[in-house]
């Protein structure tokens, strides 16, 4: 039986698209393994799926913080623990979906001889998919333009597979995502994402204007971890702080969405043909992956853009109205993309890829 170790965590954008492989995985034969953090969110999102074994990892800074003189030491101890993990299950192959846990995870796998596919979301490939390039034997990427950011031997090993996308998401229930919020079917919903962690900036602009949003809309707000308002009611505004297997079902309720600019939930909006406001994360806050993420979605007319040092809610309510405006024009667009589910395309390269091991 063939025996695959997924690795990859730090956000829930590096643990999704395992959720989407481990089923169709298990239905073509694979015993599978999931090596992350101790505390990680991807711990959180696959125990009890599949066998989970934790192991040290350091993060991986770009600004200076007494951590990183600690952070080599947790790394090696990392690769000490994946090591023994990978000698004991031996995989045939590690698929890694990037984050600070994958790049021990990666040493030890070349250490070994277990090949590895890298799969990397954003249109820029992150710091954990850059160190690992050179220990894999594949790098799967999102986005055509992604191969001009990267050098050597990473262009050879780089190939377009899109991103697997969990197909419950396209099982979704209207009537039921709209009994779930107690919502009319009659008004117009906005669907609020703010990534797996929440987004600050959203909530508060969300609930700083929600009198003026909810005379216009019913909002249904993903606002992250204890970041729950009680106080804020109303027939029209339905909050939650995760959304799990009602996610399908909100989906399927939403006629816009405003979210943030993380590579696989835009994957999946214009998969299931969702019209949407990209929020990207500033360079201030992150390396500007999203910013280059949202801007080659809005270039192919499947989203509006807000910059963050652009967001009022004024600028809200506007693009709002545009966006409902011009509707149709993007679910065409988006209907007719040549982004599809990847699922496909890296089972073949996994499989490809145990059959050489």
């Amino acid at each position: 039986m063939k025996r695959i170790v997924l690795t990859g965590g730090g956000t829930a954008g590096h643990v999704t698209p395992h959720l989407a492989l481990i089923p169709q995985l298990r239905d073509r034969g694979w015993d599978i393994y999931y090596l992350g953090t101790r505390d990680g969110i991807e711990r959180q999102l696959v125990e009890g799926k599949v066998p989970y074994f934790p192991i040290s990892a350091g993060k991986l800074r770009r600004y200076f913080d007494l951590q990183n003189l600690s952070d080599p030491l947790r790394v090696l101890k990392g690769i000490g623990d994946a090591y023994g993990h990978l000698r004991r299950l031996k995989p045939h192959v590690v698929f890694s979906k990037g984050g600070f846990v994958a790049v021990p995870v990666t040493v030890a796998a070349w250490l070994l001889g277990i090949p590895v596919i890298l799969h990397e979301s954003d249109l820029t490939p992150g710091l954990a998919n850059r160190l690992c390039v050179p220990f894999a034997q594949r790098l799967c990427l999102n986005f055509p333009e992604s191969v001009r950011y990267l050098k050597g031997r990473a262009v050879e090993k780089a190939v377009v597979t899109g991103t697997p996308i969990r197909s419950e998401l396209f099982q979704g229930s209207r009537q039921e995502g709209l009994g779930l919020c107690g919502f009319s079917p009659t008004l117009t919903v906005l669907l609020v994402m703010g990534g797996s962690l929440g987004s600050a900036l959203l909530n508060k602009v969300i609930r700083d204007h929600l009198g003026q949003l909810v005379q216009r809309y019913q909002i249904i707000h993903i606002c992250g971890k204890g970041n729950v308002a009680p106080e804020l009611k109303g027939p029209r505004y339905f909050q939650l702080e995760y959304a799990k297997e009602e996610l399908p079902h909100l989906l399927a309720a939403a006629d816009l969405v405003l979210s943030r600019a993380g590579a696989n939930s835009i994957v999946e909006l214009v998969s299931l043909a969702k019209p949407n406001i990209l929020v990207p994360l500033s360079r201030q806050a992150s390396r500007g992956d999203q910013i280059l993420n949202a801007a080659s979605f809005a270039n192919q007319g499947y989203s509006l853009v807000i910059q963050e040092e652009e967001l009022t809610g004024e600028v809200l309510l506007e693009r709002l109205a545009e966006l409902q405006i011009k509707r149709e024009r993007f679910v065409a667009a988006m209907a007719a993309s040549p982004i599809k589910d990847g699922t496909a395309k890296i089972l073949a390269l996994l499989e490809e890829a145990a059959r050489r091991d």
